[in-house]
């Protein structure tokens, strides 16, 4: 495992094509769900997945990720079903289906794109699902990748819980712009990233998609299903053989650094990061070190690359 420093110039992003939130916005219908997602690029597919947060889209969470990473891959970075412009999910359906309602929305998303394998980035609630995937469906998975997310159990380190989940329950039940702010400060460790255009952003997608919010309370108080039970996904991801990382903040105050430890420790091709002076957005706060990342990891091993380590920790 590797600790790293924090990189300076993340918050000049070099960008490489001129990807805009209009130019990229698609549509793409599956068995049950228009899924909305935002798509650039050539090359061997990157689905990226967003959070749980109130107003969370594919674009909110990833833009400063696509521009970069679309220069060499596909990128398709979803609104989930129950998010943004994608389809709503209320809790029956959400409990309709045996991986859960996102890891059959992924599952039926790759069919209508005729995607065999695809690599799979998930932030958070994201990452879940990505876990959740790739224990349900090993052989459709290329690279696993998560940040902020991972197992989650009771925490050694961490045993009162954080307080971003409690931010976030409370930005659901009251979507005022005072909560959005608490919202977006709780997610980052330098307060810079929070920026009043992102709360805006991040408000006005809540507000545009009430119906999202309804669902999201009432998913959560008749039981919230992730896809697998955690006995469920170590027994499955135990065996799981396809190239993982775990990124994770080491001052994330959403899901301890902890759950992607867990993870290391259960998936057996697996490597983590954790990143000092870094919250819940690994992926907005450390963006260079981030896109690099992936870059590499998805690059390396889709090219059969196994004897280096550099950059990635073990």
């Amino acid at each position: 495992m590797v600790v790293s420093k924090r990189y300076q110039e993340n918050k000049g992003n070099q960008m490489t094509a001129n990807h805009t939130e209009k130019s990229t916005s698609r549509f793409i219908q599956t068995d049950t769900w228009k899924i909305h997602v935002s798509e650039a690029g050539e090359g061997h597919p990157i689905i990226m997945m967003h959070g749980t947060g109130p107003g969370a889209t594919g674009w909110s969470n990833f833009h400063q990720n696509l521009k970069v990473l679309a220069a060499k891959h596909r990128v398709i970075a979803w609104d989930a079903p129950g998010w943004g412009k994608s389809d709503p999910v209320g809790p029956d359906l959400w409990q309709a289906f045996p991986g859960g309602a996102h890891v059959e929305a992924l599952k039926q998303m790759l069919d209508a794109r005729g995607f065999e394998q695809a690599a799979l980035v998930g932030n958070s609630m994201g990452g879940g699902t990505a876990l959740a995937f790739a224990a349900h469906y090993p052989e459709r998975v290329s690279h696993l990748i998560t940040m902020g997310s991972g197992l989650q159990a009771p925490n050694l380190f961490t045993p009162k819980g954080l307080e971003g989940g409690k931010v976030i329950f409370e930005t659901y039940r009251d979507p005022t712009p005072e909560n959005f702010r608490r919202l977006v400060k709780v997610m980052v460790y330098d307060d810079s990233f929070a920026t009043d255009a992102l709360m805006q952003q991040r408000s006005e997608a809540a507000l545009a998609n009430p119906e999202h919010l309804k669902n999201w309370l009432e998913i959560r108080k008749d039981g919230f299903r992730p896809g697998a039970t955690f006995t469920e996904l170590v027994s499955k991801l135990s065996s799981f053989d396809k190239p993982a990382l775990f990124i994770h903040g080491r001052d994330d105050k959403v899901v301890s650094f902890e759950s992607s430890l867990r993870a290391l420790a259960v998936v057996p091709n697996s490597r983590a990061t954790i990143i000092n002076r870094c919250g819940h957005w690994a992926q907005v706060e450390h963006a260079g070190e981030f896109n690099a990342l992936v870059d590499s990891f998805v690059s390396g091993s889709a090219e059969g690359e196994t004897g280096s380590t550099d950059g990635f920790g073990g």
